[in-house]
């Protein structure tokens, strides 16, 4: 059996195209315990999310987490599914959609996008064969995570090293390592709040909320907690909000070691425990809206704000579809694929190319 995967047919002369691949974190198939196991032991085996040693490790997570929490995040799942599926998935897939109409406008050249799931389906692997079966030789993988950390974007860039690992004929790969403080998505952000609070009314106090890691990253070099506090500064100053009228938070701690400061679910009680008669939550980190955002930060945070004598309490989507956030993807692609592709393409002259090529092989003997 060999090690390397099958490469697709190939016809000499065919025509490439650039990929992108825009890359996020994943979700179970369905919001079920069954579905949740095999989800939870890829996404919890990582050693970029769990660095604990691994016989140590193995133990808590087959023996504990394995066994009981499946279940019970089935449950939170199921009080965010659509009909139509994961809101992750839905709105990932509304993007690529979105994103390649909005790349048609400004380029000739060919390219097909794919989304890669670092966990779950599709998966890295699914995505890269797919696009190299559409001709691509050249791919631009795009995380969709703003901020960089090692527990997301370099376990994007890993799954697809592993995918790449075991090809034959590997493409060349241009990767987007963050985009915190870049321009297109602070205004994005911006505009996606200031047109929400049209709608709504403005608050007190505006939280920006940002996934938690362990506080050891930090000290071992990652650049996470910077890049966050980065995005919430650059924000407040587009919004013109002072440093009282707003405040950076992390969410989603797990286990029992110290994590970056300071965590949500304290601030929350802290401001309910002041009786502000309103805060908005915002989290930049997240591209679509997902479990985090919708079950724990839109309703169990709700919860913990008015259970301690806050007011009202508003969750602002992610940026998810908006017109503004694609986009700010597509210009944000343009600048990583300058060199490969082009809005003055000539695709009857590539065409040409390619028949000439293709003959020059068959007189040459080539097998098409």
């Amino acid at each position: 059996m060999t090690y390397y995967q099958p490469e697709p047919a190939y016809t000499h002369g065919s025509q490439p195209k650039v990929g992108i691949l825009l890359a996020n974190l994943g979700t179970p198939d369905a919001p079920t315990a069954k579905a949740l196991r095999p989800y939870l032991k890829q996404f919890l085996m990582d050693r970029r999310v769990v660095e604990i040693p691994r016989l140590i490790w193995c133990w808590i997570l087959y023996c504990i987490i394995l066994v009981i929490r499946p279940k019970k995040s089935a449950e939170k799942y199921a009080s965010i599914w659509r009909k139509d599926g994961s809101p992750l998935m839905v709105y990932a897939q509304q993007q690529k959609t979105l994103f390649q109409t909005q790349l048609s406008s400004k380029i000739n050249s060919p390219f097909a996008a794919e989304l890669g799931m670092t966990y779950g389906n599709p998966s890295m692997q699914s995505a890269i064969e797919s696009l190299k079966a559409q001709g691509c030789d050249r791919i631009l993988v795009f995380p969709l995570y703003p901020q960089y950390a090692a527990s997301s974007t370099a376990a994007a860039l890993d799954a697809v090293w592993r995918v790449l690992l075991k090809m034959r004929n590997v493409p060349a790969i241009r990767t987007i390592k963050h985009y915190h403080d870049h321009p297109l998505y602070i205004q994005a952000l911006a505009s996606h709040i200031k047109t929400y609070w049209q709608q709504h009314g403005q608050p007190e106090k505006l939280v920006m909320s940002f996934h938690g890691v362990p506080k050891f990253h930090l000290l071992k070099g990652d650049p996470y907690h910077c890049e966050c506090h980065k995005t919430a500064r650059l924000l407040a100053e587009v919004l013109g909000l002072n440093k009282d009228q707003y405040q950076v938070a992390f969410q989603s701690r797990f286990g029992r070691q110290e994590w970056l400061q300071p965590y949500l679910a304290n601030m929350l009680d802290v401001l309910g425990k002041q009786q502000l008669k309103r805060i908005d939550v915002i989290c930049p980190g997240f591209s679509s809206d997902c479990l985090e955002t919708l079950e724990e930060i839109a309703m169990e945070g709700k919860h913990l704000f008015q259970s301690v004598g806050g007011g009202d309490y508003h969750y602002i989507p992610a940026l998810n579809s908006e017109a503004v956030w694609i986009e700010a993807m597509r210009d944000i692609a343009l600048e990583h694929l300058q060199g490969w592709v082009s809005d003055d393409f000539d695709q009857a002259g590539s065409e040409f190319e390619a028949q000439v090529s293709n003959q020059n092989a068959l007189a040459m003997g080539a097998k098409i």
